[in-house]
C-alpha cells in the first residue's frame, strides 16, 4: 500500500469518527445532565429542610401560612400576567411597560385612599370606598395603557419585532421616571380599612385577612376575563385577530379596535391588581412596578405566553414557588434570610422554562421561530 492511500485511508477513518460525533445528541445528553443535577440539588435541600428537628423543625402550619400567602401573590402576578399575554396573543409583542402601568394605577388610587383614611370614610363605608379605589386604578391604568398603544405602539405596528420591544422598555423607563419626578421617588404608605387589618385564625392556621380577599377577587376577576374572551363577540374577534390579523382584516374585524380592546382590558387588570397588591403590602412607590412585572412576565411564560388560563396558572404556580420555595430549598442548608432569595427563585424558573419547554405549560413546548 502507498503513503497515498494510506493518507487517504486515514482521512475517511477521521470523516467517519467526525460524523459519529456530530450525531451525538448533545443537546439531549446536556439537558438529561442538568435534570440530574437540579433534581440532585432540589430533593436534597428538600430533604435537608423536611427533616430538621428541635426548634429549627418547620410545621406544617408554616406551610400551611406561607401557601395562603403564596396563592395572594400569585393572584396578583396572575392578574399582571394576563396583560402581557393578552397583548402578545394579539400584536405578538411583550409590553415591558405593562409593570408601570400596575404601578400607576395603584398610585392613582393611593390618593383617594389617602384622602378616605384622612377623613374617616375608609373605615366608615370601607366596601364603597374599595370600589372607588379599585375604579380609579382601572382608569389610571386603562388611560394610560391605551395612550401607549396609540402613541408609542400602533406606528411601529408593521415594524421588525426588536423595534417595539425597545420602545416598550423606553416608555417603561419614562414612566417611572416620570412619577418619581412629579410625586417623588420615597416609598408612600398605602391605607387599608380597618375591617381588612389583624388575622384570620382556622385552627392552628393563620393569615392576614387581605389574602382570601385577594384570592376570591383574582379568581372572579379571571373568570370574568375566560367568559369575555371565549363567549362574547369581541372576544371572539379578539381570538380571530390573534390566529391571523391580515385574515380577520378582510373579514370585516376592525382590528385597531380589538387592539385597543386588549389594552383596555390589560390597564383594568394591572389596576386591580395594583390595589391588591397596595393592599396586601400596604405601600406604593415609583419603582413599585418593576419586581412585579418581571415576575408576572415570568408567570406568562411559565403558563404559555397567549393563553389566559396559561397566564392565570402560571401566576399561582410563581407565587407558591417564591413563598414556599426559599423556605423549603435553603433553610435545611442554614441559609439566614431564605426569603431575600425569592427573586432567585423567579429568574430560576424563567431560565429553566425557557430550557426545557419554551411554550410554556399550555403552550406548544417548543419556542417560536422569530
Amino acid at each position: 500500500m502507498s503513503n497515498e492511500e494510506g493518507e487517504v485511508q486515514a482521512e475517511v477513518a477521521s470523516d467517519q469518527r467526525l460524523g459519529r460525533f456530530e450525531r451525538l445528541p448533545v443537546r439531549r445528553i446536556v439537558l438529561t445532565l442538568l435534570t440530574v443535577t437540579i433534581v440532585v440539588a432540589v430533593g436534597g435541600g428538600i430533604f435537608k429542610t423536611l427533616t430538621l428537628t428541635g426548634v429549627d423543625h418547620l410545621g406544617w402550619t408554616f406551610w400551611a401560612n406561607l401557601l395562603v400567602i403564596g396563592l395572594a401573590l400569585g393572584s396578583v402576578y396572575a392578574l399582571i400576567a394576563l396583560g402581557y399575554t393578552l397583548v402578545y396573543g394579539i400584536l405578538r409583542m411583550i409590553n415591558f411597560a405593562h409593570g408601570e402601568i400596575f404601578m400607576a394605577g395603584a398610585f392613582g388610587s393611593f390618593f383617594f385612599a389617602a384622602a378616605y383614611a384622612k377623613s374617616g370614610f375608609l373605615n366608615a363605608h370601607p366596601w364603597l370606598a374599595l370600589a372607588i379605589l379599585f375604579l380609579v386604578a382601572m382608569g389610571v391604568s386603562t388611560g394610560i395603557a391605551v395612550l401607549l398603544e396609540r402613541v408609542a405602539y400602533r406606528p411601529l405596528r408593521n415594524a421588525p419585532r426588536l423595534v417595539p420591544l425597545i420602545t416598550a422598555i423606553g416608555a417603561s423607563l419614562f414612566l417611572q421616571n416620570s412619577f418619581q419626578g412629579f410625586f417623588g421617588s420615597q416609598t408612600r404608605g398605602y391605607p387599608r380599612p380597618s375591617l381588612l387589618d389583624g388575622t384570620i385564625k382556622l385552627g392552628r392556621v393563620s393569615f392576614d385577612k387581605i389574602d382570601p380577599v385577594v384570592i376570591a377577587t383574582a379568581i372572579v376577576v379571571m373568570i370574568g376575563l375566560q367568559f369575555f374572551v371565549k363567549r362574547t363577540k369581541t372576544g371572539k374577534a379578539m381570538r380571530a385577530v390573534a390566529q391571523d390579523r391580515e385574515i380577520a382584516s378582510l373579514m370585516g374585524i376592525d382590528v385597531d379596535r380589538v387592539v385597543v380592546t386588549t389594552f383596555v382590558l390589560g390597564g383594568m387588570l394591572a389596576g386591580i391588581a395594583g390595589v391588591l397588591y397596595a393592599l396586601t403590602f400596604g405601600q406604593v412607590g415609583a419603582t413599585m412596578g418593576f419586581l412585579p412585572g418581571i415576575a408576572a412576565f415570568t408567570a406568562a411564560v411559565l403558563g404559555g405566553i397567549g393563553s389566559v388560563p396559561g397566564a392565570a396558572i402560571g401566576g399561582l404556580i410563581l407565587g407558591v414557588a417564591e413563598s414556599v420555595g426559599p423556605y423549603l430549598l435553603l433553610s435545611g442548608i442554614n441559609v439566614p434570610s431564605p426569603f431575600e432569595l425569592k427573586g432567585v427563585i423567579t429568574f430560576s424558573i424563567l431560565v429553566l422554562v425557557l430550557i426545557f419547554r419554551p411554550g410554556g405549560i399550555l403552550g406548544t413546548g417548543e419556542a417560536e421561530k422569530v
